[in-house]
């Protein structure tokens, strides 16, 4: 398959996902539509060199995130960081008001900022996971191993789902 038959088969099939992602790791609108041009294009230039030794989606998705991370990377360069850890996101106040989370839109909305707010290794992970990429592929995507990506998961999950479900914490 030529290289633009591939970028034209991933892009179709993963062109959701990619949305989705550039959306988890930009918030602002303009921006986001540079990071998903960075994306394609480099998703485009990759399959250069690809020799199928992984899915497509495996390919794709490592790409896609990738380019994301290097991104955030620069993003970070420019401006001070408002990353944290796990646990710094654990111990820290919620700012958001439950109240106006009234419809599903909100509710996945509140879940990408506590997203955006992980450092980019945990923020890839759990991207991943929510696009229902298996333990197995996410550590072939990310280099770590299937059982360190199941425990990441399952801490993020955890404490994700704790400050989700939690109102603000009392000063």
């Amino acid at each position: 398959m030529s290289r633009d038959e591939l970028y034209k088969e991933a892009s179709s099939t993963y062109g959701a996902g990619m949305d989705r992602l550039a959306k988890a790791y930009e918030a602002d609108p303009e921006l986001r539509r540079d990071l998903l041009q960075e994306i394609h294009l480099a998703l485009w230039r990759s399959f250069e060199t690809y020799e199928a030794r992984c899915s497509l989606r495996t390919w794709t998705y490592r790409v896609a995130h990738n380019t994301a991370m290097s991104y955030v990377v620069r993003q970070c360069q420019r401006k001070l960081s408002n990353l944290v850890t796990l646990e710094e996101l654990d111990a820290s106040p919620d700012l958001t008001d439950y109240e106006r989370i009234a419809t599903e839109r909100m509710a996945f909305e509140h879940l990408l900022r506590l997203i955006h707010r992980l450092r980019p290794p945990d923020r890839e992970i759990m991207l991943l996971y929510l696009e229902d990429v298996d333990a197995a592929s996410i550590a072939e995507i990310t280099g770590m191993s299937a059982g360190g990506v199941r425990t990441q998961i399952y801490r993020i999950k955890n404490i994700l789902s704790r400050r989700f479900h939690k109102g603000p914490r009392p000063s």
